[in-house]
């Protein structure tokens, strides 16, 4: 005598009921594989090290006001090189990485320019600025100088001095600051002045 189950609907022979669960473990299984692909997928991009940490060792700003339509130049001298400034942006030590000319060819409201060496030889550094152009009309134009040191490109920057200087007049250029540094990095005592030293060249 047969034996029939009575939760079987009538004519299910098994066959469908199979087939369900053939179907089901199948997208199940592609599911779990679409889930351990993912990460592999688009891996996150290994930044380089020069993206991870700004570029130079000994770093001066030249900061001034944002509203203001005024072409200030800063120039730098490292010891043993020469002055780098709009009109020679690069030279051993030291390149400028913009020529900031108030609002003329800026996308922002920011007035800032900064300078970055390569490497930090002992010696005296020497930072001027310059008042190129004031469209602005407004004087004096006060600017915030700043120098900072990375011993490393793995170390964060550290502040070793700032300033802030007023130039008075359009073709005024000012010594914001000389300092001397040690051959580890470090601010010389007592080396800090404001001593003033052209440094434009006079093809600006």
């Amino acid at each position: 005598m047969l034996y029939e189950d009575p939760l079987k609907p009538d004519g299910d022979d098994g066959a469908g009921t199979v087939f369900r669960d053939v179907i089901t473990l199948t997208l199940l299984g592609f599911v779990a594989v679409v889930i351990l692909l993912l990460p592999h997928l688009n891996p996150p991009r290994k930044q380089d090290q020069a993206e991870v940490t700004a570029p130079g060792n000994v770093i001066v700003e030249a900061l001034w006001e944002a509203d203001l339509d005024t072409d200030v130049d800063l120039w730098v001298k490292a010891p043993g090189d020469v002055p780098v400034g709009y009109s020679n942006k690069g030279g051993v030590i030291f390149n400028l990485l913009r020529d900031d000319l108030g609002r003329y060819g800026d996308a922002t409201d920011s007035n800032h320019e900064v300078s970055y060496s390569r490497g930090i030889p002992p010696g005296e550094y020497i930072v001027n600025v310059h008042l190129f152009r004031n469209q602005s009309r407004q004087l004096p134009v006060r600017v915030k100088v700043v120098a900072s040191v990375k011993s490393d490109q793995q170390s964060s920057a550290r502040q070793i001095l700032a300033t802030e200087v007023a130039l008075n007049r359009e073709g005024e250029e000012v010594t914001a600051m000389r300092f001397r540094l040690d051959d580890k990095a470090r601010l010389v005592p007592d080396s800090v002045n404001s001593l003033y030293q052209r440094l434009r060249s006079n093809r600006g």
